[in-house]
């Protein structure tokens, strides 16, 4: 065996000592005092990195489940990635797809870790490059609306933004929870509970190819509005009330 095949496997059983220390055996010859410093040092070090990310999802389930869910995560887990602020995104693929479920689990673990990943993933999100074609003062209802890449529409069946350790909910809630997350001029994240007329303009202000009167008239025949004149009133003053906020931008001509 070369010395560069022996070095690999050093390297391979080093790694799978300290993802697994309880059920992989450590590599031979090495100092269980200096092996230890190296498995602490690396599940602290992650540790910390996702519980600033996901710190009431941290408290909400109590530190020794915290602990069980990070050891999960490096046994099962091979992160293809080598930057730290990525790190919670593999998180995030880890209980959606490779967590095996535990009773202990909340209902709610994966909606609330997504919900506390969201704000990160939008601090880190580029500003936009100004769109072209885009008047800021434009008419909402004959124009098309356009919205903000800095402002996103996220549904949960629980309301994630409620949970604490003071109050975890056993069951999705009856109807589903609408948020709306927006970075602001100040580079400030927002989230909005909004209700689902609002959640409904904007899915149709996403697909960028309805003026604000066809998509209120939209929701006007949605709702089974007779007269959908005072819907498309309503609708105007949220609009307004978003630009005002900077999740729309402004308008385009719909011609």
């Amino acid at each position: 065996m070369s010395d560069r095949k022996r070095f690999q496997d050093l390297q391979f059983d080093f790694a799978a000592h300290i993802r697994n220390p309880q059920n992989t055996p450590a590599p031979a010859g090495i100092e269980d005092r200096r092996m230890a410093i190296y498995r602490d040092l690396f599940f602290n070090n992650l540790s910390s990195l996702l519980s600033g990310t996901f710190p009431v999802l941290k408290k909400v389930i109590g530190k020794s489940a915290w602990e069980g869910l990070i050891r999960d995560f490096m046994v099962e887990h091979r992160c293809h990635t080598p930057y730290f602020h990525q790190v919670s995104e593999e998180f995030l693929a880890y209980l959606q797809g490779e967590r095996a479920p535990d009773n202990d689990d909340p209902p709610f673990l994966f909606e609330l870790a997504h919900y506390e990943w969201v704000e990160l993933a939008m601090t880190l999100e580029e500003d936009p490059e100004d769109i072209p074609g885009v008047n800021p003062s434009g008419e909402l209802l004959e124009n098309i609306p356009v919205l903000s890449p800095l402002a996103w529409r996220l549904g949960y069946s629980f309301a994630v933004h409620r949970i604490s350790p003071d109050y975890q909910p056993t069951g999705p809630e009856k109807q589903p929870v609408h948020l709306l997350i927006h970075r602001d001029n100040d580079d400030k994240v927002n989230f909005t509970e909004i209700n689902p007329v609002t959640a409904r303009l904007l899915e149709l202000v996403e697909e960028d190819r309805f003026s604000g009167r066809e998509i209120l008239s939209k929701i006007a025949a949605e709702l089974g509005e007779q007269d959908p004149a005072s819907t498309i009133q309503a609708g105007e003053k949220i609009l307004a009330r978003l630009r005002d906020s900077r999740v729309v931008l402004g308008t385009r001509d719909a011609g």
